[in-house]
């Protein structure tokens, strides 16, 4: 076990300072597809479809205004999941780029500078996989390695950058990239009437967005990656996740999922934190993914938060809606551009298909 003492670790066997082999975030960029609109130019969209019955829940999903991959006129001449993945395809590309060079930019890392990238969507599918088609549009080396990840949904974005540190505990001196792309109103099922389909309709947006993060050896002036636990919890596999058929994507979703929270999800915290000599109240800086008004008003009440400590995360739901494993990252966003104080703790949550968690420990 390790403590966490102002960034560094100690041994919890010697006491001793180890190597400080922290990660470091560079850069985090966020891309959003150019059709914004209002929750209730969504509801006007969707509701011959959907029914009266999609305006209560859509009224109630925390959610003002979304982006979507096409113009909302254009959903309804959609003819079956080859062409909406082929619009997936072409515009998860676009997204991607634009976010990947902006976050390279900002990080002031060169393509060529860029060992491995990790990539993450469950709202399409691509092989070659997204990361893949763009490494020649950006230029990445021929030999930069590539990790796709599939299948993780909203845990994603968490799920990826953990894996980032991981990977930058291991090569010191490498810079490592990840890119998450959903495009989830590509999805939705017009033949679909369940309540599911109906909660997921209201809830769901769609953007892109590219974390670059560097091993120790190349520190960078964002916050430090500590520590991740990872979370899979018994007889959940049907909480969330999709049925895939031959109309593409069904949405499982389960009303349960803000009860697994509420049952494992605070204990899980407050031991992942004493693992590292903290407390909740160490925790200035709360990351958690926009997953919905239950979900969020769940984790707030299991660790007795504050009611601001997730402003950031309702205010991304608020705007954007939620972008499954882009939700996180778009907050991280959020804090990296209004930093907290030096040495200021900060802890990454998500939850998404498995029924899964991933904690995510920072600093500043």
């Amino acid at each position: 076990m390790e403590q966490i003492i102002g960034g560094s670790a100690l041994r919890e066997d010697t006491k001793t300072p180890t190597p400080n082999v922290h990660p470091s975030v560079a850069a985090v960029a966020v891309q959003f597809p150019p059709n914004l609109y209002s929750q209730e130019e969504v509801i006007g969209a969707l509701t011959d479809f959907a029914g009266p019955e999609f305006q209560r829940f859509a009224l109630t999903s925390g959610v003002a205004s979304r982006h979507t991959a096409l113009p909302l006129a254009q959903y309804k001449d959609l003819t079956g999941f080859t062409d909406a993945n082929e619009y997936f395809l072409e515009i998860a590309l676009d997204l991607a780029e634009q976010a990947l060079l902006a976050a390279l930019d900002e990080a002031n890392v060169q393509p060529s500078e860029v060992d491995v990238v990790f990539s993450t969507t469950v709202t399409g599918l691509a092989v070659p996989s997204l990361e893949a088609r763009l490494a020649a549009r950006v230029g990445l080396r021929e030999d930069v390695k590539r990790i796709p990840l599939f299948g993780l949904g909203c845990v994603a974005g968490a799920a990826g950058l953990a894996r980032v540190h991981d990977y930058l505990r291991a090569f010191t001196d490498h810079v490592a990239v990840l890119v998450a792309v959903e495009l989830c109103s590509l999805t939705v099922q017009r033949e679909d009437m369940s309540i599911a389909n109906l909660v997921a309709s209201s809830l769901f947006g769609d953007g892109a967005a590219v974390v670059v993060a560097t091993g120790a050896d190349r520190a960078a002036a964002g916050p430090k990656v500590l520590a991740t636990r990872s979370r899979t919890y018994p007889d959940t596999t049907g909480a969330l996740g999709w049925n895939i058929g031959g109309d593409g994507f069904q949405i499982v979703l389960s009303p349960e999922i803000s009860t697994v929270v509420e049952k494992y999800l605070g204990d899980d915290v407050r031991k992942f934190l004493a693992d590292h000599g903290l407390s909740t109240g160490d925790v200035s800086t709360w990351l958690l993914h926009a997953a919905g008004p239950k979900v969020i008003d769940a984790f707030e009440d299991a660790l007795e938060l504050p009611p601001d400590a997730l402003e950031r995360t309702r205010k991304s739901l608020r705007d954007n809606g939620n972008l499954s494993s882009v939700s996180v990252l778009d907050i991280l966003h959020a804090t990296m551009a209004d930093p907290p104080s030096p040495g200021s703790i900060g802890l990454m949550v998500a939850m998404g298909p498995g029924f899964s968690a991933e904690l995510v420990l920072l600093t500043w």
